[in-house]
């Protein structure tokens, strides 16, 4: 009876039952991180299109050359691989933050996603620039004539510009969300305009720092594009050849194009993250209060 009574007395003082927060496991958090992505890189496919054409080397077509289709080549096929580097993104950066630092967490995050990474990247910048007419004949030509090596051309520049910038996007994103959540509840989630204004404002200081980098990986994997023209034998003739025949102001080409890609992409990849994150976790919230109602 004294128990009874004083539950009692703690509902008439408006005392409330402190739950446990709802997380996600591994598994869910790859599923909402790689829904994310997808998303996103699929409604940014012709902005990204756009930059890719605005770093290649003098003498490759240009878009009046290959038609506005060439924008949306391969936006399907190329944009399933973002699935799997926005999920390993997600997924290993939200189970290694709790443990370690930002910096760490986010490293790990963008080199374990360059597996997937990489090779879309690959096809996808070959497809927007004519070298190849297809996603199928993209794959089987460069598996026939460079191996399984030809999927990860330019994985050098590449990794040197996705490690900074994944580290520097999340790290200021991880920075924006503990400010904004601190003195909320515990278990609180950003609103949807947190989300993407974050999202976006760290893509572009990602963006900004990482351009001249973006520039070398798009010539190196594009070199084909330009017939007759000498290849670059590595990053740093790629690099000195730039300099000496185009001008230290070629480092920032197409950083338009690319900041208004980078930009709404990350907004609505931490936007649809968080949306995926919020359904995943109303929807166990409601299985478990289900469960204890049987």
């Amino acid at each position: 009876m004294r128990a009874i009574a004083f539950v009692a007395l703690l509902a008439a003082c408006g005392a409330r039952v402190i739950t446990k927060p709802v997380t996600l496991n591994s598994r869910e958090k790859l599923l909402a991180g790689g829904s994310a992505r997808f998303g996103a890189q699929l409604i940014m496919y012709p902005a990204d299109a756009l930059r890719t054409l605005a770093q290649t080397r003098t003498g490759a077509k240009t878009l009046a050359d290959l038609g506005y289709k060439t924008l949306i080549s391969g936006c399907a096929t190329t944009s399933s691989f973002a699935f799997f580097v926005g999920g390993l993104q997600f997924s290993i950066f939200g189970a290694l933050r709790p443990k370690v630092p930002a910096i760490v967490a986010s490293a790990c995050a963008s080199l374990g996603s360059s597996v997937a990474g990489i090779p879309q990247e690959v096809i996808k910048q070959r497809l927007v620039t004519g070298i190849y007419p297809n996603f199928l004949t993209a794959v089987s030509k460069i598996a026939r004539t460079e191996g399984l090596l030809g999927f990860y051309s330019g994985w050098a520049p590449t990794v040197s510009r996705n490690l900074p910038f994944v580290v520097i996007c999340f790290c200021s994103f991880d920075a924006f969300k503990e400010r904004a959540l601190r003195d909320r509840p515990e278990g609180a989630s950003l609103t949807t305009f947190e989300n993407y204004a974050f999202g976006v404002s760290s893509a572009l200081i990602g963006g900004l720092c990482t351009q001249p980098i973006d520039v070398v990986k798009t010539r190196l994997m594009t070199q084909a594009a330009v017939v007759g023209a000498v290849p670059y034998t590595g990053v740093v003739d790629c690099v000195s050849t730039m300099l000496r025949t185009e001008g230290p102001g070629i480092f920032l080409a197409g950083i338009r194009p690319r900041m208004a890609y980078m930009g709404p992409l990350w907004a609505l990849q931490f936007g649809l993250n968080g949306a995926a994150t919020d359904a995943i976790k109303q929807r166990k919230a409601a299985k478990a209060a289900a469960e204890k109602r049987k």
